[in-house]
């Protein structure tokens, strides 16, 4: 196991070179601890990528099965490849395509999400979000802050600001449902975290 994660670490330092986007460090060892006391036996990520972050879930609880999904054509292929290369594949099921189409066709609760999609989206999917959730599961939302746009601590750029705008109504709509305890954690880009609580 502990080769498997050497591995693992080795393809995330060189996905960090390129231009597809990786989970910074301290939001998969955050997302990994909350794995580690909640246990979950079904994972939900939006937004895959090359895959890294779903292999890593999944080599460190043996008990998950997890849903991925991932719009571009080549991060799935390489997910697909990763799945492969660290033996996870028959515990991990990968959609290919919009989220928006893919999330209303998913049945069944999950104990866990990891939405880390496109930004401009994520009002979008959180219905669907919010069905799958269980109760008392967790819905882990990435980039939430960027770069201290969001917050205000940072200007933002002119060509940001629509996506800083959907953002804000995100988290707005997040932390004004009662069905929700969200709190935002300076960890990466910022990381929403809210227990569904009904």
């Amino acid at each position: 196991m502990e080769e498997l994660f050497d591995q693992l670490y080795a393809l995330r330092e060189e996905a960090k070179k390129g231009r597809d986007p990786t989970t910074p460090d301290e939001t998969l060892f955050y997302l990994l601890s909350v794995a580690k006391e909640r246990k979950p036996s079904r994972i939900l990520e939006i937004g895959a990528a090359e895959g890294l972050t779903s292999c890593a879930m999944l080599l460190s609880q043996p008990q998950a099965h997890l849903t991925a999904i991932e719009l571009v054509a080549e991060r799935a292929r390489s997910a697909r490849e990763n799945f492969r290369r660290f033996g996870v594949e028959g515990r991990a099921a990968l959609y290919e395509g919009d989220a928006g189409e893919i999330l209303p066709l998913l049945q069944g609760e999950y104990d866990l999400i990891f939405l880390d999609g496109p930004k401009v989206q994520y009002r979008r999917y959180l219905p669907d979000c919010k069905r799958l959730l269980k109760k008392g599961g967790i819905l882990l939302s990435d980039d939430v802050l960027l770069f201290g746009w969001v917050d205000g601590s940072v200007p933002v750029p002119h060509k940001r600001r629509m996506l800083v705008e959907h953002i804000r109504e995100y988290l707005e709509l997040l932390k004004g449902d009662p069905d929700f305890e969200t709190e935002v954690l300076p960890i990466g880009e910022g990381l929403a975290v809210s227990v569904k609580i009904k």
